[in-house]
Protein backbone atom coordinates (compact mmCIF):
# COMPACT_ATOMS: atom_id res chain seq x y z
CA UNK A 1 0.00 0.00 0.00
CA UNK A 2 0.97 3.23 -0.53
CA UNK A 3 2.70 5.99 2.31
CA UNK A 4 0.75 8.60 3.82
CA UNK A 5 1.79 12.21 4.59
CA UNK A 6 0.64 13.70 7.56
CA UNK A 7 1.79 17.08 8.97
CA UNK A 8 1.51 19.34 12.06
CA UNK A 9 4.02 19.18 14.99
CA UNK A 10 1.61 17.04 17.65
CA UNK A 11 0.98 14.31 14.53
CA UNK A 12 4.22 13.25 13.51
CA UNK A 13 5.68 13.67 17.24
CA UNK A 14 3.21 11.14 18.28
CA UNK A 15 3.62 9.22 14.97
CA UNK A 16 7.49 8.95 15.86
CA UNK A 17 6.30 8.44 19.46
CA UNK A 18 4.17 5.67 18.99
CA UNK A 19 5.87 3.59 16.60
CA UNK A 20 2.25 1.85 15.94
CA UNK A 21 3.65 2.39 11.93
CA UNK A 22 7.09 3.48 10.82
CA UNK A 23 7.85 7.06 10.00
CA UNK A 24 9.97 7.34 6.88
CA UNK A 25 10.52 10.80 6.23
CA UNK A 26 10.01 14.27 8.22
CA UNK A 27 10.80 17.32 6.47
CA UNK A 28 11.33 20.44 8.83
CA UNK A 29 11.26 24.13 8.67
CA UNK A 30 13.72 26.16 7.86
CA UNK A 31 15.41 23.46 6.50
CA UNK A 32 12.26 23.19 3.66
CA UNK A 33 10.84 26.21 3.04
CA UNK A 34 6.98 26.53 3.66
CA UNK A 35 5.56 26.69 0.40
CA UNK A 36 7.35 23.14 -0.15
CA UNK A 37 5.87 21.96 3.39
CA UNK A 38 2.79 23.21 1.83
CA UNK A 39 2.81 21.31 -1.38
CA UNK A 40 3.96 18.17 -0.03
CA UNK A 41 0.87 18.31 2.24
CA UNK A 42 -1.17 19.91 0.80
CA UNK A 43 -2.39 22.18 3.85
CA UNK A 44 -0.72 25.82 5.13
CA UNK A 45 -1.39 24.38 8.34
CA UNK A 46 1.72 21.93 8.65
CA UNK A 47 3.00 24.55 11.38
CA UNK A 48 6.68 23.72 9.88
CA UNK A 49 7.06 20.09 9.97
CA UNK A 50 5.59 17.22 7.40
CA UNK A 51 5.98 13.28 7.28
CA UNK A 52 6.04 10.45 5.49
CA UNK A 53 4.51 7.43 7.11
CA UNK A 54 3.46 4.09 6.30
CA UNK A 55 -0.73 3.26 6.43
CA UNK A 56 -2.60 3.55 8.92
CA UNK A 57 -2.77 0.36 10.57
CA UNK A 58 -6.47 -0.42 11.23
CA UNK A 59 -7.03 -3.09 14.00
CA UNK A 60 -9.29 -6.15 14.09
CA UNK A 61 -13.04 -5.03 15.08
CA UNK A 62 -13.38 -8.78 16.78
CA UNK A 63 -10.03 -7.89 19.00
CA UNK A 64 -11.47 -4.67 20.38
CA UNK A 65 -14.24 -7.08 21.88
CA UNK A 66 -11.91 -9.26 23.78
CA UNK A 67 -10.29 -6.08 25.94
CA UNK A 68 -11.64 -6.72 29.34
CA UNK A 69 -14.19 -4.32 30.13
CA UNK A 70 -13.50 -2.29 27.51
CA UNK A 71 -14.87 1.27 26.51
CA UNK A 72 -15.24 1.50 22.74
CA UNK A 73 -17.23 4.05 20.55
CA UNK A 74 -18.76 3.64 17.56
CA UNK A 75 -19.61 6.09 15.14
CA UNK A 76 -22.28 5.61 12.29
CA UNK A 77 -21.04 7.18 8.87
CA UNK A 78 -19.72 10.23 10.39
CA UNK A 79 -17.94 11.72 7.52
CA UNK A 80 -16.37 14.33 8.28
CA UNK A 81 -12.49 13.51 9.04
CA UNK A 82 -12.07 16.37 11.58
CA UNK A 83 -15.20 14.77 13.55
CA UNK A 84 -13.57 11.33 13.59
CA UNK A 85 -10.26 13.11 15.07
CA UNK A 86 -12.00 15.29 17.37
CA UNK A 87 -13.62 12.30 18.86
CA UNK A 88 -10.32 10.16 18.61
CA UNK A 89 -9.00 12.60 20.53
CA UNK A 90 -11.76 12.28 23.47
CA UNK A 91 -11.63 8.68 23.41
CA UNK A 92 -7.77 8.32 23.74
CA UNK A 93 -8.21 11.19 26.64
CA UNK A 94 -10.46 8.88 28.25
CA UNK A 95 -8.60 5.73 28.28
CA UNK A 96 -11.41 4.07 25.55
CA UNK A 97 -10.27 0.26 24.46
CA UNK A 98 -10.80 1.93 20.23
CA UNK A 99 -12.71 3.13 18.07
CA UNK A 100 -14.87 1.46 15.21
CA UNK A 101 -16.37 3.01 11.87
CA UNK A 102 -18.09 1.32 8.56
CA UNK A 103 -16.14 1.25 5.81
CA UNK A 104 -18.18 2.98 3.44
CA UNK A 105 -19.86 6.08 3.95
CA UNK A 106 -17.73 6.96 6.51
CA UNK A 107 -14.46 9.15 7.33
CA UNK A 108 -11.24 7.43 7.14
CA UNK A 109 -8.24 7.90 8.81
CA UNK A 110 -6.25 10.91 6.55
CA UNK A 111 -4.11 13.53 7.20
CA UNK A 112 -6.71 15.78 8.05
CA UNK A 113 -8.06 13.47 10.97
CA UNK A 114 -4.44 12.72 12.41
CA UNK A 115 -4.32 16.71 12.74
CA UNK A 116 -7.64 16.94 14.34
CA UNK A 117 -6.70 14.10 16.63
CA UNK A 118 -3.51 15.41 17.60
CA UNK A 119 -1.95 12.46 17.23
CA UNK A 120 -4.20 10.51 19.33
CA UNK A 121 -4.67 8.05 16.22
CA UNK A 122 -1.44 7.02 16.65
CA UNK A 123 -2.45 5.60 20.32
CA UNK A 124 -5.67 4.84 19.68
CA UNK A 125 -6.67 1.38 18.22
CA UNK A 126 -9.34 2.25 15.03
CA UNK A 127 -11.18 -0.36 13.46
CA UNK A 128 -13.34 -1.04 9.95
CA UNK A 129 -16.63 -3.07 10.14
CA UNK A 130 -18.15 -4.34 7.01
CA UNK A 131 -21.54 -3.47 8.78
CA UNK A 132 -22.12 -1.81 11.85
CA UNK A 133 -25.26 -3.20 12.97
CA UNK A 134 -24.12 -6.68 12.72
CA UNK A 135 -20.67 -5.62 14.34
CA UNK A 136 -22.81 -4.01 17.71
CA UNK A 137 -24.81 -7.79 17.49
CA UNK A 138 -21.38 -9.31 17.83
CA UNK A 139 -20.07 -6.97 20.70
CA UNK A 140 -23.94 -7.73 22.51
CA UNK A 141 -23.38 -11.44 22.48
CA UNK A 142 -19.33 -11.06 23.74
CA UNK A 143 -21.01 -9.21 26.59
CA UNK A 144 -20.82 -5.66 25.85
CA UNK A 145 -24.17 -3.17 27.36
CA UNK A 146 -24.82 -0.72 23.45
CA UNK A 147 -25.71 2.66 24.23
CA UNK A 148 -27.01 4.38 21.24
CA UNK A 149 -26.72 8.85 21.49
CA UNK A 150 -30.41 10.09 19.58
CA UNK A 151 -31.57 13.87 21.00
CA UNK A 152 -34.73 12.63 21.32
CA UNK A 153 -33.97 9.73 23.96
CA UNK A 154 -35.46 10.21 27.35
CA UNK A 155 -32.61 8.74 29.22
CA UNK A 156 -29.80 10.61 30.29
CA UNK A 157 -26.27 9.08 30.45
CA UNK A 158 -26.19 9.00 34.15
CA UNK A 159 -28.92 7.42 34.68
CA UNK A 160 -27.45 4.20 33.07
CA UNK A 161 -24.72 1.96 33.76
CA UNK A 162 -21.54 2.77 31.53
CA UNK A 163 -19.47 0.74 34.26
CA UNK A 164 -19.21 -2.66 32.44
CA UNK A 165 -18.23 -3.66 28.57
CA UNK A 166 -19.67 -0.86 27.00
CA UNK A 167 -20.15 0.64 23.12
CA UNK A 168 -21.61 4.31 23.01
CA UNK A 169 -22.74 4.51 19.32
CA UNK A 170 -22.83 8.22 17.73
CA UNK A 171 -24.65 9.06 14.35
CA UNK A 172 -23.65 10.42 11.54
CA UNK A 173 -23.73 14.60 10.81
CA UNK A 174 -27.31 15.98 10.60
CA UNK A 175 -29.18 12.14 9.86
CA UNK A 176 -28.15 10.90 13.10
CA UNK A 177 -28.61 7.20 13.64
CA UNK A 178 -29.40 5.01 11.37
CA UNK A 179 -32.82 2.75 12.18
CA UNK A 180 -30.83 -0.74 11.84
CA UNK A 181 -28.05 0.50 14.09
CA UNK A 182 -30.12 2.40 16.31
CA UNK A 183 -32.83 -0.74 17.18
CA UNK A 184 -29.36 -2.75 17.77
CA UNK A 185 -28.99 -0.91 20.46
CA UNK A 186 -29.48 -1.71 24.40
CA UNK A 187 -31.27 1.59 24.64
CA UNK A 188 -31.19 5.32 23.88
CA UNK A 189 -29.93 8.37 25.70
CA UNK A 190 -29.49 11.86 25.41
CA UNK A 191 -27.40 14.58 27.03
CA UNK A 192 -30.39 16.84 28.54
CA UNK A 193 -29.77 20.65 26.73
CA UNK A 194 -30.80 24.04 27.84
CA UNK A 195 -29.87 26.07 25.07
CA UNK A 196 -31.74 26.87 21.76
CA UNK A 197 -29.42 25.38 19.60
CA UNK A 198 -31.08 21.57 17.84
CA UNK A 199 -27.72 19.51 19.21
CA UNK A 200 -24.55 18.95 19.52
CA UNK A 201 -21.21 18.76 17.64
CA UNK A 202 -20.67 14.84 17.14
CA UNK A 203 -17.64 15.49 18.77
CA UNK A 204 -18.65 17.23 21.87
CA UNK A 205 -21.77 15.01 22.87
CA UNK A 206 -19.10 11.67 22.12
CA UNK A 207 -16.52 13.71 24.85
CA UNK A 208 -19.41 14.27 27.16
CA UNK A 209 -20.82 10.59 27.04
CA UNK A 210 -16.79 9.03 27.05
CA UNK A 211 -16.13 11.38 30.23
CA UNK A 212 -19.54 10.13 32.18
CA UNK A 213 -18.55 6.87 31.80
CA UNK A 214 -14.95 7.86 32.62
CA UNK A 215 -16.78 9.20 35.77
CA UNK A 216 -18.61 5.70 36.36
CA UNK A 217 -15.58 3.52 36.33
Amino acid sequence: MASQVIYGKQPVAEAERGRRRQVLRVWRAPETPAGELERLCGSPDHQGVVAEVEPYPYAGSSELLKVENALLIALDQVQDPRNLGAVARSAEAAGAAGLVVPERRSAAVTAVTCKASAGAVEHLAIAHVRNLADWLAEAKEAGFWIWGADAEAKQAPWDVDLSGPTVLVMGGEGNGLRPRVASACDGLIALPQRGRIDSLNVSAAASALLFEAVRQR
